[in-house]
């Protein structure tokens, strides 16, 4: 487990260094502590707060397979950042936040591919076979792929979280991120509005030490939670190889019941829209990919919904649909009651 944030490493870092008072939000108001020359001063004990609730909720997204966007394109914060965000391998963004990044992923996933192309080329021989001026072209291209989006190679679909340093500087990435109800974390100063993200900490984001004392406390409990999934994994392949022996078993001591069963009826279609997120251009792709039932779609795994919806329609990639097997059984197995509660404690289908 993560050592406990004391109030005193942050002090130390600077983390409670404000901006210039004439330079404050207003909504910053209930995370400052008091006015000293000039400058704001941060209240540690509201951040030491705030840090722990931000880590308690990245452990879970962290925990549930799915991916945290760093986004941090300051001079200060581009060298750290990729340091500690490298290390629990997730994706980051230093460089110029490319725009359409999340509304049009598909589009930037192509050009992540074009990359994975090149090197492809590079590999059965086809490079050598351009001309010495093409050859130059596509090393190019292919370097600037890779600052721009080369640590985002391997986010195959949209993140389940942000976190941002400095929400001014990347306020591009802040509506994006809104519009599409991905839940944001981030670093907020003085001169910031907190109510643009979903989890703020108070915090100077200026300073290279603050940002280093953050993201340090960040990454480690997201290598919590990735740790978490690891072992729950591990558990869950057990019982996956102790299933189909058990079905063998059955069978093998049952051969004239298959033979008697009565052949199967066709199976009728169910709402797919009341599944919380999906909505009828969603439903419709998933009927064309043979998913009718709730039954079905509880078997099917989120990243395969994710690829048949993408395939669909790029209007439709943007949707999570991490959770909808999850629903997709309860409805099955007639747990109404357990789905609307469990649909009224989340936003859009996503926890």
């Amino acid at each position: 487990m993560a050592s406990k944030i004391e109030v005193k490493d942050l002090l130390e870092a600077g983390v409670h260094f404000g901006h210039l008072t004439r330079k404050w939000n207003p909504n910053m108001a209930p995370y400052i502590y008091m006015e000293r020359n000039g400058i704001h001063v941060i209240n540690l004990y509201k951040t030491v707060a705030k840090l722990e609730e931000a880590n308690e909720a990245l452990k879970k997204i962290a925990a549930s397979g799915r991916k945290i966007l760093f986004v941090a394109t300051k001079k200060q914060a581009k060298d750290i950042v990729a340091d500690k965000v490298s290390k629990v391998n997730m994706p980051y963004i230093t460089e110029r936040w490319p725009g359409g990044m999340l509304t049009n992923f598909v589009t930037i996933r192509k050009a992540v591919k074009k990359m994975a192309a090149i090197d492809r080329m590079k590999k059965d021989g086809t490079f050598n076979t351009l001309s010495k001026k093409e050859r130059l072209q596509v090393d190019r291209l292919r370097a600037k792929l890779d600052k721009n989006l080369g640590s985002i190679a391997d986010m195959t679909r949209l993140p389940g979280a942000l976190f941002i340093v400095d929400t001014m500087r990347e306020h591009i990435a802040v509506k994006e991120a809104q519009k599409l109800n991905i839940p944001i974390f981030a670093m907020v100063d003085t001169n910031s509005d907190p109510r643009d993200v979903d989890y703020a900490i108070p915090s100077n984001d200026d300073a290279g030490k603050s940002i280093e004392a953050i993201l340090e406390s960040v990454t480690s409990a997201v290598a919590e939670g990735l740790e978490e999934r690891k072992s729950e994994k591990g558990s869950g392949k057990d019982k996956d190889e102790d299933t189909p022996k058990k079905e063998k078993k059955s069978t093998e001591e049952k051969p004239a019941k298959k033979a008697e069963a009565a052949p199967k009826k066709e199976v009728k279609a169910d709402d797919l829209t009341k599944i919380e997120g999906i909505g009828p251009k969603a439903a419709e792709a998933l009927v064309e990919s043979g998913i009718t039932t709730y039954a079905e779609l509880a078997k099917t795994d989120a990243d395969d919904i994710k690829e048949t919806l993408t395939e669909a329609s790029s209007t439709l990639a943007h949707l999570d649909p991490t959770s909808w097997p999850k629903q997709a059984k309860m409805a099955a197995d007639g747990e109404w009651d357990e789905l609307k509660e469990w649909q009224d404690s989340v936003k859009g289908g996503v926890e």
